[in-house]
């Protein structure tokens, strides 16, 4: 069983900043209280185009793309990538018989495969221990049979010992394999080796080999916000799953590294090349991917300065007044912490509301964002498939909400819509009935 060491490290509270504010509508009678991200992903939603410019021009401010390799990522051209040597019409067929099937192995990135690959990710969180985890293969037939069980979308339950963690860990790394493009897109693989060459310059102005890991940080952060919702949305379990699996490598001994070697092949390499074909560029792309995993837990933040932004674009002067009242208030004068989104409410509001906010886990805001992509998807019979998988199990009792996200995801568990229908989407606003 995984260890008490598996939770996420505890934030030291007196250099965290406030995650929520008081945001009131125009017009409205009452205030909202919002996550430091809620103006972001208002503007990602309600001003795409303001939202991609915003985080493109922080990129160029960072790294350095010439036209052409900024244009594929901006989509304006069609991703060049180097050259195979192996002949993709095969694998391209299958991928035609698959679509056809419909079915959640080699098909497009959806809601419905993240819900079915995460009962893989979740049984795979309790067995961190396993050593060699990732790098042993399982049984074929094992993994054939779960396999198919997944593409019939069942509710598996993986406690039964009728599969071993490496049959899991393996049909994991298969599934990402046989997906149509990497998980972190071929529009982004340029920008990926860019951020691997930030490094530190000297006294003298001059580089040094030192790696700009501050720089590195921010550029993944605002890079990793131009993914396709869904492939985010499992960027940040997958991550997740092997940052605790790297900190349990005193047990199961896969480093960072180690995990990186396994990974980058299915999710960041471009489809149907092989480690020829690729020649300098595996050991940045690897040490890219080892770098994701350790920092994972800073990577799918919004930087301040977009947070300020965003803020700034919907109430106007409103942001930046709030801000200088809670410099006042705070006794700040050097402007240091002065992060708009950073305005406290008031204790009797920001206790029970901050306390939920900082026990989230990654995984489990993850899980969230999956689960409002569910419900805003239009009306079809496949969102009322969905629907019903969230609606099986019975609904949590209150006490169970009260829970640690991380003791819950622990409890027996057997399928994602038991965990993820605790999870009404909150990122947008809670309502506070008399707040002014």
């Amino acid at each position: 069983m995984a260890t008490q060491n598996d939770s996420p490290p505890k934030q030291n509270k007196r250099a965290t900043k406030c995650s929520v504010f008081l945001y009131n509508e125009p017009n409205a009678s009452q205030s909202m209280i919002c996550h430091s991200e809620f103006f972001v992903e208002r503007l990602r939603y309600e001003k795409p185009q303001v939202f991609t410019d915003l985080v493109l021009s922080n990129i160029t401010r960072l790294i350095d793309l010439p036209g052409e390799e900024f244009a594929q990522l901006t989509g304006d051209s069609e991703p060049r990538l180097p050259s195979s040597s192996s002949n993709g019409f095969l694998r391209s067929f299958n991928f035609l018989k698959r679509k056809e099937k419909r079915v959640v192995f080699g098909a497009p990135l959806t809601e419905e495969g993240i819900a079915q690959i995460y009962q893989l990710i979740e049984y795979l969180f309790k067995n961190l221990h396993v050593e060699g985890l990732f790098r042993v293969p399982g049984n074929s037939l094992r993994q054939a049979a779960l396999k198919e069980m997944l593409n019939a979308g069942a509710d598996i339950d993986l406690e039964t010992g009728d599969f071993h963690p490496n049959d899991v860990a393996t049909l994991l790394k298969v599934f990402l394999g046989e997906l149509p493009e990497p998980l972190l897109t071929h529009r982004h693989y340029h920008a990926h080796l860019k951020i691997g060459e930030l490094t530190l310059f000297d006294d003298n102005g001059d580089k040094t080999n030192v790696p700009d890991k501050e720089r590195q940080i921010e550029t993944f952060q605002l890079l990793l916000m131009l993914l396709p919702p869904a492939n985010r949305s499992l960027l940040k379990l997958l991550l997740d799953l092997l940052h605790h699996t790297a900190r349990n490598q005193h047990a199961n001994k896969m480093s960072a590294i180690n995990l990186a070697t396994m990974f980058a092949p299915h999710i960041i390499w471009p489809k149907n090349m092989v480690a020829r074909d690729l020649q300098g560029d595996i050991e940045k792309l690897n040490n890219g991917v080892a770098f994701l995993i350790r920092h994972s837990q800073k990577l799918f933040k919004a930087p301040d300065y977009i947070k300020d932004y965003a803020k700034a674009h919907f109430l106007g002067s409103k942001a930046l007044q709030s801000n200088d009242d809670m410099l006042l208030g705070s006794g700040s004068e050097d402007g240091s912490g002065a992060a708009v989104s950073s305005a406290y409410p008031s204790p009797s509001v920001r206790s029970n509301t901050e306390k939920s906010s900082e026990s989230l886990s990654y995984t489990e805001t993850a899980l969230r964002e999956l689960y409002q992509q569910v419900n805003s998807m239009p009306e079809s019979a496949k969102k009322k498939k969905l629907i019903r998988k969230f609606e099986k199990q019975p609904g949590l009792t209150p006490s169970a909400e009260s829970r640690s996200p991380f003791t819950r995801r622990h409890q027996r568990s057997r399928s994602f819509s038991g965990i993820i229908k605790g999870f009404h989407y909150k990122i947008v606003a809670v309502r506070t009935p008399g707040s002014s």
